[in-house]
C-alpha cells in the first residue's frame, strides 16, 4: 500500500473533476477522502434514488461548491445518457472515475450467493451481470469522450478477489464470481484500447478487502476483526493504490494492499 503521505500529496495534485458512482458506504467514504485530500477537485456522487441518503445530504451541505449529486442506475441507458450530458457540460477535465457499485445479494428468490449449482437461477445471473459486469463497461463508454480531453486520468472499478479464476479454490458464489470475472475481462479490454487512444489513462480493477457495508454484512461472522475494514480505511487504501499506478499499469487487477491479483 502506498505511503499515506505520498497518497496525500498525490491526491492534492488532482485538479479537475472526479466521478464517484454509488452512494454507498465505500462511495461516500471515497468522497469524504477526496473532499479532504484533493482540494482542487470538484466531485459528482451518484445514487440510484432521487433523494440522497442522510450522510450524503450532510456532505452536500458541507461542500456545496465542490460536490454535486446525480441519479444513476447503471442498468438504465437513459440515466447513463444523462450522466454523459452532465459531465460534458463541465468546464473541468475529468481526472478520476471511481465505480463503487456492486450487487451480491437481494430479495428472494436470489437472496444469498449460491453455495451449490442447484441453487443457481437465471434471474440472479442476470442481475449480477447487469450491475457487476455490464454496468462498469457501459460507464467506461459514457466517460470516454470526457477522458479524451483530460490527459492523465484514472478509471477504477471495484472487483473482488472471488472474481479471480486463478484464485478460486472454494467454488460456490456462481453468479457473483462469474460477473466479477467478466468485469475484469471487459475492463482489461478497455484498457488495451485506451492504451492506444488515450495513453494517459490508467484503468484498474480494485479489490477492497472485506469492507463493513450492507453488501458484506450477512457474511461478516467468519471474518477476523483485523480483516474487516471500515469504509474510510478501504477508501484510503484504494486511493493510495490507484494514485501509485501509472498508465503503464493500466489493465491490472489490484488488492487494497497494492498486491496484484491473478486473473
Amino acid at each position: 500500500m502506498q505511503n499515506p503521505s505520498t497518497m496525500k500529496s498525490g491526491a492534492a495534485a488532482l485538479q479537475g473533476h472526479g466521478l464517484v458512482v454509488a452512494d454507498g458506504a465505500l462511495g461516500r467514504a471515497m468522497v469524504r477522502l477526496l473532499l479532504d485530500q484533493a482540494p482542487a477537485l470538484t466531485l459528482t456522487l451518484t445514487g440510484r434514488t432521487p433523494d440522497p441518503r442522510p450522510d450524503t445530504r450532510q456532505l452536500l451541505q458541507q461542500a456545496p461548491d465542490r460536490l454535486a449529486y446525480g441519479i444513476l442506475d447503471l442498468c438504465r441507458d437513459e440515466q447513463l445518457a444523462d450522466l454523459e450530458t452532465h459531465l460534458d457540460r463541465l468546464d473541468r477535465p475529468l481526472r478520476l472515475v471511481f465505480n463503487a457499485s456492486g450487487w451480491l445479494h437481494g430479495p428472494a428468490p436470489h437472496q444469498t450467493p449460491e453455495k451449490r449449482l442447484a441453487a443457481l437461477q437465471r434471474s440472479a445471473l442476470h442481475q449480477s451481470f447487469a450491475i457487476n459486469a455490464w454496468g462498469p463497461v457501459l460507464l467506461a463508454q459514457v466517460v470516454e469522450p470526457m477522458l479524451k480531453r483530460s490527459g492523465q486520468a484514472w478509471f477504477a472499478s471495484l472487483s473482488a478477489r472471488v472474481g479471480s479464476i486463478g484464485d478460486n479454490h472454494l467454488g460456490g458464489w456462481y453468479s457473483y464470481r462469474a460477473a466479477k470475472a467478466a468485469q475484469n475481462q471487459l475492463l482489461k479490454t478497455v484498457a488495451l484500447e485506451w492504451r492506444r487512444t488515450m495513453p494517459g489513462v490508467c484503468v484498474a480493477c480494485l479489490h477492497p478487502g472485506t469492507t463493513d457495508s450492507p453488501l458484506s454484512k450477512p457474511f461478516q461472522a467468519r471474518v477476523p476483526p483485523a480483516k474487516l475494514f471500515t469504509p474510510d480505511f478501504s477508501a484510503a487504501a484504494l486511493l493510495g493504490v490507484l494514485l501509485g499506478l501509472t498508465p503503464q499499469d493500466s489493465g491490472g487487477f489490484w488488492a487494497w494492499d497494492g498486491q496484484p491479483i491473478p486473473w
